[in-house]
């Protein structure tokens, strides 16, 4: 699959910067057909051709995103990184829970996480950076959901504490990032040292791969664990629509808003929520949560980060900062409910709403 990809993007480059020639699907699958008649390329017969020319597709696809302005150039595949294999419904076979693919006449020896919904349309087999492999099925199911609860909350999301609910309940940052610095650390000093090419070299680079893939499923699984407890727990949850890719400009806090895993955590409470029949509500990034008395309605000036704690001029209520943001965040959530009205009071900017 990467052997194909590189190949092609390659000719597709040069057709273009040195013939001026734009080359489409049809021609590169043309090309690989070519490719498989060489002596030197015969291997790719050994393998189904279902998803070499899926990756070719796959190209295509981000070609036209490159196009259109929605990605960059394509780039090559690098044998480090994650790779994968699609296959679609000729390229396999699923029966009484083993997995065959296409030219293989032992089923995959697969640790299965769960049970299949219905049989897979398409499989997709994956190797991550840190040498593990994964089957991806895709299956259809309906999606349970869940009785209605008259239950709402909103969520004000920060460093020191991942979310604060709007009930004065504190979820603490776990962090995971910081948990294995020092194991990091000493990895990729190990590995800074190895000679370039070597085998050694390639033995430290698997042990920071999988320190690295290890913080990242301690992340996403106590992210998917707390996303799946505010559904079920809310009929409606109120977050903030952060632009966490321009938070992540800031010098200083970058590396602990992108250990946090916002932009995660919001998008799977929308796509859970949509499954089990609950409401997923965004406000306006702008609306002032934080300066806004929750009491009153009154706003302060400005309010640097450092300040936790605060009392309101105009009523003389003492508000924690984060608990006042997510009780703002939940009335302007549930105003925007209501109404399906910008509630920041700046312009028209258009609020992220979910359902």
């Amino acid at each position: 699959m990467r052997f194909v990809y590189n190949s092609v993007l390659r000719w597709r480059t040069d057709a273009f910067y040195q013939e001026q020639k734009k080359v489409g699907y049809p021609q590169a699958s043309a090309r690989l057909t070519a490719i498989k008649k060489l002596p030197e390329t015969a291997f790719l017969n050994e393998v189904s051709s279902v998803p070499l020319q899926q990756c070719l597709r796959h190209q295509q696809a981000a070609f036209k995103n490159f196009f259109e302005g929605r990605a960059k150039y394509p780039a090559f595949k690098s044998k480090k990184h994650r790779q994968s294999a699609e296959f679609t419904r000729s390229a396999f076979r699923y029966r009484d829970g083993k997995l065959f693919l296409a030219k293989c006449d032992e089923p995959l020896a697969i640790r299965w996480s769960r049970q299949l919904p219905s049989d897979p349309s398409t499989v997709t087999v994956s190797k991550d950076s840190a040498g593990r492999y994964f089957v991806s099925c895709l299956c259809e199911f309906e999606a349970e959901t869940l009785p209605v609860t008259p239950k709402t909350t909103g969520i004000d999301m920060g460093l020191k504490d991942l979310f604060v609910t709007s009930e004065g309940e504190r979820i603490g940052n776990p962090r995971h990032t910081a948990r294995y610095t020092a194991r990091l650390a000493k990895a990729q000093r190990r590995l800074s040292r190895k000679k370039l090419g070597s085998k050694n070299r390639a033995k430290a680079r698997l042990k920071v791969a999988r320190i690295h893939a290890k913080i990242a499923d301690c992340r996403a699984d106590g992210l998917h664990k707390l996303s799946r407890r505010l559904i079920n727990e809310n009929q409606v949850v109120c977050v903030e629509s952060l632009a966490v890719k321009n938070l992540i400009r800031n010098p200083t806090l970058s590396k602990a808003i992108a250990d946090a895993g916002w932009g995660e955590l919001v998008r799977q409470l929308e796509y859970k929520g949509s499954w089990a029949g609950r409401q997923v509500v965004g406000i306006d990034r702008w609306y002032p949560s934080s300066k806004r008395c929750s009491r009153c309605g009154y706003t302060v000036a400005s309010m640097p980060l450092p300040v936790r704690s605060w009392t309101c001029p105009e009523c003389e209520t003492a508000h924690d900062r984060d608990v006042n943001a997510a009780v703002n965040i939940k009335a302007a959530g549930l105003a925007v409910l209501a109404l399906g009205e910008n509630v920041s009071g700046i312009g028209p900017v258009p609020l992220s709403c979910s359902r």
